[in-house]
Parts: C-alpha cells; sequence; structure tokens
C-alpha cells in the first residue's frame, strides 16, 4: 500500500525533456527546443543528474526557451516556502520533507484522500500564487497574452510510490540532505512534520 510520495517539481528550463542524460518526458513541446533532438525518455526511477552529457548542447536548447530559465533567489525560495505552508494549512496534506533548491523542490508527501497529481497542481498554485502576491514572481514583468504571468513550473513532475516505512527513511534522508549536498544550508520548514508510523 502507497504510504507516501517523493515529488521534485521543476521549475520553467531546469530539466528540458531532451535533456542529453534522459528525462521522463514523452514529447518535446517546442519546435524551437525540439531541434535539440526528441525526447529522451527513460525509465529509471534513479537520478540521472551526473551522468555525462554533452553540457554545450543542453544549455544551447536552453537559450531557445520562450523564457529564461528560472532560478528562485533566496527571497522566492522562502515565498514558495509560504506558498507550500498555506496549502499545507487549508488541504490537510502533511509533508514529511521539503527543499527547496534553485531549480527545483523535492517533497516527501504523505498518503492523501486526493490523488497525488491534484496535490502536486494545488501545491504548485499555492507557491505561484504566492510569488505574484508578494510581487517577485521570476516572470513578474513578463504578462502572457491575457495579463496571466508566465509558469514558473515546468509541465508535470517526478514522482515515486513509497510503500513502506524504510523507504520513507530513505526519501526524507535524501531530500534533507540536498541542499547541504548542493553547498546550501540544512532548512527546516514549520510546514514539515515528522512522520510517526
Amino acid at each position: 500500500m502507497i504510504i507516501a510520495y517523493h515529488v521534485i517539481l521543476s521549475a520553467y528550463g531546469f530539466w528540458l525533456p531532451n535533456d542529453p542524460r534522459g528525462s521522463w518526458s514523452d514529447y518535446v513541446r517546442a519546435y524551437e527546443v525540439w531541434k535539440f533532438g526528441a525526447a529522451t525518455k527513460v525509465e529509471t526511477r534513479r537520478s540521472v543528474a551526473h551522468v555525462a552529457h554533452d553540457r554545450e548542447q543542453r544549455l544551447a536548447a536552453k537559450r531557445v526557451l520562450k523564457y529564461p530559465p528560472v532560478v528562485f533567489t533566496g527571497v522566492q525560495a522562502r515565498a514558495v516556502a509560504r506558498g507550500l505552508a498555506f496549502r499545507v494549512q487549508h488541504s490537510g496534506v502533511e509533508i514529511y520533507a521539503c527543499a527547496i533548491q534553485p531549480e527545483h523542490v523535492h517533497l516527501v508527501i504523505g498518503r492523501h484522500r486526493c490523488r497525488v497529481e491534484m496535490l502536486v497542481n494545488q501545491l504548485k498554485g499555492a507557491a505561484s500564487q504566492q510569488l505574484r502576491r508578494e510581487g517577485i514572481h521570476p516572470f513578474q514583468e513578463q504578462p502572457g497574452v491575457r495579463g496571466t504571468l508566465p509558469s514558473v513550473w515546468a509541465n508535470g513532475y517526478w514522482k515515486v510510490f513509497i510503500d513502506d516505512e524504510a523507504h520513507l527513511a530513505k526519501a526524507i534522508a535524501y531530500v534533507e540532505a540536498n541542499p547541504v549536498k548542493s553547498g546550501f544550508k540544512p532548512q527546516r520548514w514549520e510546514f514539515v512534520k515528522t512522520f510517526v508510523g
């Protein structure tokens, strides 16, 4: 039985569907990006971040994106956290670990009455709304056709189903260590709840 999920929310432009290291995407939507190759779907659930690849090709594909890739500042990361906290408070979802990195967010989310896809959309939306409310949305000065701001998030998300407490403990430890491995301080967010088995 599923007890939790480890999800990664990628910021816009962080991990393209045709990343030479592989991706979890089936297709490339934007023609300009597709010119750098078709989707590089992989089946593994292990990280491919450290796989050797053509870095220049990856960066060249990012240069043709419609908007610059999102890289959250520390101030924006705290706003993302406030948005997540708001959604946690109003939905009853339990988050057991959270790491907000400049280009992606790791979450370990407890099983909920809503499907994980709905929870992820709600969490992304709450973080985006908070960035707008505080006037620090990365695309604040680039409203779309109807005056809406482009999404700070990539389409979709990465997820792993967690079905036992040993796997859950490993996922929590991985997410908690993630900022430190990247050279940042450990993160402690008030909305993160300690898992009690």
